[in-house]
């Protein structure tokens, strides 16, 4: 049986690099220009060849994003940069354009994908992009299970990619206009300003100015805000239609949310493979440990009805854990050097999340304080943005996470 591609975002080189350390078998990342995530960190051209030497020196994929909706004078230089990524050794873009697929066709033997943005729900128009060269279609959002099915099985000669957590919108999948119309900022060039997460209310034409709360409490409402999908529950039965890459959502997201959705999943296809499948309630407990809004399974079991939606909630997000430190490296003997992300206190009681296996406790012990200079002083408290040193003798590696449980959760 041919193994499903694990697929992670990489918003930038940490946590590309944190996505193939727990797990992933491909990243997709971002240039400077002609993708879909303008306000993420991104990569230049010569962090797109590190990314590239990175991962393939791990045996993994690196796909660039190029998937905007262009006009005229956007196309200027997508011929030389297309070359660059050949030259480079990328191992495919993803296109949404067919003006931009013809350019890349024209101009190089790259392999393609086709984005999500396409909107490919049937099996027709996956075989009218198979048969004008693409190596892969990524499935609209929008198709059930039932449907994925009889597109593997009518057009068994092409890659199908499919998205298995993370954000979804509130409509097709990047034709919402309210953030071009409300701030001018073009969801299909890459800067949605997420507008359907804004707080609304209605007002009836004859009653100008007249402001009327559209809610189910008394705090209003988040009619177009939806749920996050999450497919953890039924993930054996979406390896069993023997699709060839499931895709993470997150170019935005931390490497804590990287890191850790990419572990459960690779954990749950292991045990796929190994012939060992049983659903662990872990792995949904563990997702719950990352910034999210509450989850759905999206399309995949038919329509979503009103339960997708956030209807309900002032502040959507919600996660059980915090990252507030990561490993940088050992230093000596049980001695290790952390990079604090979030205000940390000697004594907390903490946890080491690895790569593999579960979570161990980890109590905080004493911290030296690294300066620039290389000195160190001894702190009861680290701040974000720092270095410290512990001596612990549990057992760390370099990209190992430590997190705390927050209150109340």
């Amino acid at each position: 049986m041919k193994r499903v591609e694990l697929l992670a975002p990489a918003g930038n080189m940490e946590k590309m690099k944190m996505a193939l350390h727990y797990g992933a078998d491909a990243v997709y990342l971002g240039g400077k220009q002609f993708n879909m995530r303008s306000f993420s960190g991104n990569f230049s051209e010569d962090e797109l060849k590190e990314a590239a030497d990175y991962a393939h020196g791990l045996g993994k994929k690196v796909y660039v994003t190029l998937n905007i909706i262009p006009h005229n004078e956007e196309l200027e230089g997508i011929i030389p940069y297309v070359k660059y990524l050949e030259e480079i050794g990328i191992d495919g873009v993803i296109v949404a354009d067919m003006g931009v697929f013809q350019l890349v066709k024209e101009n190089t033997s790259l392999n393609i994908s086709i984005s999500t943005q396409a909107s490919n729900t049937n099996w027709r128009s996956v075989k009218m992009w198979k048969d004008l060269g693409a190596k892969r279609v990524v499935l609209a959002r929008e198709v059930s299970l039932e449907n994925i099915r009889e597109i593997r099985e009518k057009v068994p000669d092409i890659e199908i990619e499919m998205f298995v957590h993370g954000a979804m919108c509130i409509s097709i999948s990047g034709r919402c206009l309210l953030s071009n119309y409300m701030t001018g900022r073009d969801a299909n060039r890459g800067s949605c300003a997420q507008s359907c997460r804004w707080e609304y209310t209605l007002m009836e034409e004859k009653r100008p100015g007249e402001h009327f709360p559209v809610y189910e409490d008394e705090r209003g409402t988040y009619i177009f805000n939806s749920k996050d999908m999450c497919t953890i529950e039924f993930i054996d039965k979406i390896l069993e239609i023997g699709v060839d890459s499931l895709k993470i959502e997150g170019r935005m997201k931390g490497i804590y949310y990287v890191a850790n959705v990419v572990k459960t999943y690779k954990e749950a296809i292991d045990k796929y493979y190994n012939g060992e499948y049983e659903y662990d309630p872990k792995w949904l407990e563990e997702l719950e440990t990352v910034s999210h809004r509450r989850y759905t399974p999206g399309f995949y079991f038919g329509t979503p009805d009103e339960s997708a939606q956030n209807y309900r909630d002032r502040n959507s997000y919600s996660q059980s854990h915090q990252l507030v430190a990561k490993v940088v490296e050992k230093t000596g003997e049980d001695e290790y050097l952390l990079a604090i992300r979030n205000r940390v206190e000697e004594g907390e009681n903490l946890e080491v999340v690895k790569p593999f296996g579960k979570p161990e406790e980890l109590v905080l012990p004493k911290m030296l304080l690294v300066s620039k200079k290389g000195e160190a002083e001894e702190v009861d408290v680290a701040h974000p943005n720092s270095f410290v040193k512990i001596k612990t003798e549990l057992k760390l590696e370099e990209m190992d996470m430590i997190r705390r449980r927050l209150e109340g959760e």
